[in-house]
C-alpha cells in the first residue's frame, strides 16, 4: 500500500470512529442534563415559567415510510414528561398548561435545508386553564422577549418550521373568565376518524371547502352566573393555522331552558377573523339572553329563532354581529327580520328591522308587565325561578310590574317593528302595529307607536327616561276615526250605528311601573263619541256591571241613542277630575262629576241625569259610583231630586272644556256629527 493510501485509510478510519463515537454518545447521552438550560431559555423567551420536570429522552429509530438509502437514516423520537407552562407575572395562579407527556419526531435530513420538520407531535392528556382577570389581563396573550440587537431581531430567520399533525388523547380545558363570569370545564376527545363538514351540517357544497371535524367537545359549568352544559365538534388543530380554509365548529349549549345551537365556520381562527354560522336560539324569555350574550332584550313569552350569524371580529374597532334572515316564534306569534349588534364605544348598539305576519296580542303583554291567560301562569313560573314574587297586589288593577331600567344604559338600540296582522279578542279589535324603538344612554322612546284599531288609528309617542331615578315617563296619544260598530263587532245592537270615537291624551309622570307613572301623573285626557247606542243589554254583553246599573236606573230596559258623549279630564298628581264628562242622548242629558285616583285606585263619582221631556226618564235622583277600580260600589244617592234645567245649565257654563273638544270631531263620510252641533251650542 502506498503512503497516500495509508493516509487516506487512516483518515477514513478515524472519521468512521468519530461517527461511531458520536452515535454512541448521542444514543447513550443523558438528555436530562439539558433540562436546566432548556427550562431557562424557554422561560426567558416566553416571559413566564416553563419546566420539564420529568424524564427527557431521545430514541433513534428508522422510518418505515422512507425508501432507498434514506430508510437507513435513524430519526430522533423525543419525549418529555411532566411539562408545565406557567402564567404571566400578573396572574397569581401558577400553571397554565400541564402535559403529562409530550412526544415528537424530527426529520434529521430536513435540518440540512434549515427546516425544522415535525411529521407529528402528540400531547398525552393535556390540561390547560385559560384565565382572564379583566379586558387587558389574560394568560393566553404571550409577551415574547425581545433581543438586545435591534438589527438582528428585525431580520427574518432563514430557518422554517413545518408541522404535519397534532395528536392527543382526551384533553381538558378549564376557563375562568371574570369578564363574562364564566367558570367552564371543557373535555376534548378525538372522534376516532374525521367527519366531513357537509355530513354534519347537511351542506354538501360547503363541505368541499371546509375542513373536517376531528374532535368532540363536552362543556359544563357556569356562564354569566348561569348553569351551562353543552357538546359540540371542532376541526383539527392544524386547521387553526390556516387563513384560507374555514375552521369548522358545531355546538349545542343549554342554560336552564335557554338553548343556543350553531354550526358553521370560523375564518382565520388564530386571529378570530370572523364567523359564519347557522344559529338557533330558544328559551323562556328573550330577556334571559342578556346573561348569556350581553344583548339587552325585553321580557317575552317563550321564543325560538333560526337564522344566519355573520360576524366580523375586531378588538380595536369593535366587532359587528349580523343575525340575518332569521325566522321564529315569540309565544304564538311569528317573528322575522335582520338585526345587527355592533360593539361600539361608549356602548354597543342593536339595529334592525323586525316583522310579525301574525301577531298574537297576548304576547305583547309582558313588554308592559301585563299577563293574560296562560301567559300569567308562565310569568309566575318565571318569577319563581328568579326567586322573586310578583309585584302585582291582589286588589289592584293597574300593572305594578317594574320596568328594569338599571340595564337600559348597557346598550343603545334603533329597531323598527311591524305587526302586519294582530290576532285579538273581539273586545279589542286591533288590526296592525308599527313602532320605532330608540334607546340611547338609558333613554327609551317609541317614536311613533301606531295601532290600527276598529277602522281607525291610534298614534302615540312614548318616552321613558330610564336614566332618571325614579324613571320619568310621558305619553302623547291620538285616537282617530275608531268605528263603534268595529269596536264592538259581536254586539248586534251597535251594528246599527255609524258613530265614531276620537280622543287625545297627554300624560307625564314618574315611577318604574305603569301604576306608579299614573299614580302621580299630570296631563289631560279628551274623548268624544258620536252617534252611539246604549242599553242594559249592551252593558251586560260588555260585562260592565256599573254601566248596567246606571243605564238601567236612568233608561230602564230600552235601547237609547247617544247623540254625543264628551269627556275632558284633567289629571293632577294622579287624580283625574272631569271638566266635562257628559252624555247627550235622545231622552236625557247626563253629567258626571267627581274624581278617580290612580294612586289609590279609588272612584268617587256622581251621575246626574235630566230628562229632555221627550219621554219620562225613570230616575231624577243622582247616582253614585264609589270604591276601588277592581270592586266599585254603586247606588242611588239619597236626598233632593235634581232641579229641572240644572244639568243643562251646568254643562252650558263649561265653555272652555267644550270648545277644546271640537278639534276631535272627525265626521263620518256623508254623516252629520251630532257632537259638533251640541258642542257649538255649548260654546255659544
Amino acid at each position: 500500500m502506498t503512503r497516500t493510501g495509508k493516509i487516506a485509510g487512516t483518515i477514513t478510519g478515524v472519521l468512521l470512529l468519530l461517527v461511531v463515537i458520536i452515535i454512541v454518545v448521542i444514543a447513550t447521552f443523558d438528555w436530562n442534563r439539558l433540562k436546566p438550560t432548556i427550562n431557562q431559555k424557554v422561560s426567558a423567551e416566553l416571559n413566564r415559567p416553563f419546566a420539564i420536570r420529568g424524564d427527557l429522552g431521545v430514541v433513534w429509530a428508522r422510518q418505515k415510510e422512507e425508501t432507498g438509502w434514506r430508510s437507513w437514516v435513524p430519526w430522533p423520537h423525543i419525549h418529555a414528561e411532566d411539562v408545565i407552562l406557567g402564567n404571566p407575572p400578573d396572574i397569581p395562579d401558577v400553571t397554565m398548561v400541564h402535559l403529562p407527556r409530550v412526544e415528537a419526531t424530527i426529520a434529521p435530513l430536513a435540518l440540512l435545508t434549515k427546516t425544522v420538520y415535525l411529521p407529528w407531535i402528540k400531547f398525552v392528556k393535556p390540561d390547560a386553564r385559560l384565565i382572564r382577570l379583566d379586558e387587558k389581563h389574560n394568560n393566553w396573550t404571550f409577551d415574547l422577549a425581545k433581543g438586545d440587537d435591534k438589527e438582528t431581531t428585525q431580520q427574518p430567520s432563514s430557518w422554517s418550521f413545518q408541522l404535519d399533525n397534532i395528536l392527543f388523547d382526551q384533553g381538558r380545558i378549564a376557563i375562568d373568565d371574570d369578564v363574562s363570569r364564566a367558570q367552564l370545564e371543557i373535555l376534548v376527545d378525538p372522534l376516532g376518524k374525521p367527519l366531513p363538514f357537509g355530513e354534519v351540517t347537511g351542506d354538501k357544497k360547503a363541505g368541499t371547502k371546509v375542513g373536517d371535524y376531528v374532535f368532540g367537545l363536552k362543556a359544563k359549568g357556569r356562564y354569566n352566573g348561569q348553569p351551562l352544559t353543552g357538546d359540540g365538534k371542532i376541526g383539527g388543530m392544524l386547521a387553526l393555522k390556516s387563513e384560507k380554509t374555514p375552521f369548522p365548529v358545531q355546538a349545542d349549549f343549554r342554560s336552564g331552558n335557554t338553548r343556543v345551537a350553531f354550526s358553521g365556520t370560523v375564518n382565520d381562527p388564530m386571529n378570530m377573523g370572523g364567523v359564519d354560522l347557522r344559529l338557533l336560539f330558544s328559551g323562556d324569555s328573550l330577556g334571559e339572553l342578556y346573561e348569556l350574550t350581553g344583548v339587552l332584550l325585553p321580557d317575552t313569552p317563550p321564543f325560538e329563532t333560526d337564522g344566519r350569524l355573520v360576524a366580523k371580529i375586531d378588538s380595536d374597532k369593535g366587532s359587528v354581529y349580523d343575525y340575518r334572515d332569521f325566522s321564529g316564534k315569540i309565544g304564538d306569534s311569528d317573528i322575522h327580520g335582520n338585526l345587527t349588534y355592533s360593539q361600539n364605544k361608549p356602548r354597543p348598539k342593536l339595529e334592525g328591522d323586525l316583522v310579525s305576519r301574525q301577531l298574537r296580542l297576548a304576547d305583547l303583554g309582558p313588554l308592559i308587565g301585563v299577563d293574560s291567560g296562560k301567559d300569567a301562569e308562565r310569568s309566575k313560573n318565571a318569577e319563581a325561578k328568579k326567586g322573586e314574587k310578583s309585584a302585582q297586589p291582589a286588589d289592584k288593577v293597574l300593572p305594578y310590574d317594574r320596568f328594569e331600567t338599571d340595564k337600559w344604559d348597557v346598550m343603545d338600540a334603533d329597531v323598527r317593528f311591524k305587526g302586519q296582522r294582530i290576532e285579538h279578542s273581539a273586545s279589542l279589535p286591533l288590526s296592525d302595529l308599527s313602532t320605532h324603538i330608540l334607546l340611547k344612554n338609558g333613554d327609551l322612546r317609541l317614536q311613533p307607536l301606531k295601532f290600527g284599531m276598529a277602522g281607525g288609528v291610534i298614534s302615540s309617542t312614548i318616552h321613558l327616561d330610564g336614566s332618571k331615578k325614579p324613571m320619568q315617563g310621558s305619553a302623547d296619544i291620538q285616537a282617530r276615526k275608531l268605528k263603534l260598530k268595529q269596536l264592538m263587532p259581536d254586539v248586534e245592537l251597535m251594528q246599527k250605528t255609524l258613530g265614531e270615537m276620537n280622543g287625545d291624551a297627554e300624560i307625564r309622570g314618574t315611577g318604574n311601573s305603569v301604576a306608579a307613572l299614573l299614580g302621580n301623573g299630570n296631563g289631560n285626557i279628551k274623548l268624544l263619541m258620536n252617534d252611539g247606542l246604549i242599553s242594559r243589554n249592551l252593558m251586560e254583553i260588555l260585562g260592565l256591571n256599573v254601566g248596567n246599573f246606571v243605564v238601567g236606573q236612568i233608561f230602564g230596559d230600552d235601547e237609547v241613542r247617544v247623540n254625543c258623549a264628551a269627556a275632558n279630564l284633567n289629571l293632577q298628581n294622579g287624580v283625574a277630575r272631569p271638566q266635562i264628562f257628559a252624555f247627550d242622548t235622545e231622552n236625557a242629558l247626563i253629567n258626571i262629576t267627581g274624581s278617580a285616583s290612580f294612586a289609590s285606585e279609588q272612584l268617587d263619582l256622581t251621575i246626574d241625569p235630566e230628562s229632555k221631556g221627550v219621554r219620562i226618564v225613570t230616575l231624577r235622583s243622582p247616582l253614585y259610583v264609589r270604591g276601588s277600580f277592581k270592586d266599585p260600589q254603586y247606588g242611588v244617592k239619597a236626598g233632593p231630586l235634581i232641579a229641572r234645567g240644572a244639568v243643562a245649565a251646568a254643562l252650558g257654563a263649561l265653555v272652555t272644556p267644550a270648545a277644546a273638544l271640537l278639534a276631535l270631531i272627525s265626521p263620518s263620510e256623508g254623516q252629520e256629527n251630532q257632537c259638533q252641533n251640541i258642542l257649538s251650542q255649548m260654546k255659544r
